[in-house]
């Protein structure tokens, strides 16, 4: 193969890694961003549950994490640029914690229960918030 081809190659590599990179990173942020969202929006605090050693607040907050990374994910490979990326991402955010409000309401007192401690209560919760998820990542994939 001829030098100057492989340097093109790793030239490449290298400009797309840094972009990919990038890329990764500012859907992370929005993740957290997202979830840290969600967490002061929630009647309960699940992080404070989950150091007390709640396995339901535990489970149920990792159902948010993968109810909120899916559409993200779905964004992230259909966006072309940051701001692109940053604008699906914020609104996927928003349109989750839309769909996650309505999912606690249709499933009234789940919240309560997994306070208590319940985890039947937050595997029903989580199987709803990733099935949601699942949904509005498809839509985003179009």
């Amino acid at each position: 193969m001829p030098q100057q081809l492989q340097s093109m190659e790793i030239q490449a590599f290298s400009i797309g890694f840094v972009t990919t990179l990038g890329h990764a990173g500012l859907t992370l942020l929005i993740l957290v961003l997202g979830a840290a969202l969600y967490a002061a929006l929630t009647p309960h605090r699940e992080i404070a549950l989950i150091r007390e050693g709640n396995t339901a607040a535990a489970l149920s907050f990792g159902g948010v994490l993968i109810g909120m990374a899916l559409p993200l994910a779905s964004s992230l490979s259909a966006s072309v640029s940051p701001l692109e990326i940053g604008l699906w991402g914020v609104a996927t955010i928003a349109v989750q914690l839309l769909v996650f409000k309505i999912i606690d309401w249709i499933l009234r007192g789940l919240p309560e229960r997994i306070q208590d401690g319940e985890v039947s209560a937050a595997c029903l919760l989580v199987g709803a918030k990733i099935a949601s998820a699942l949904i509005f990542a498809a839509a985003l994939a179009g």
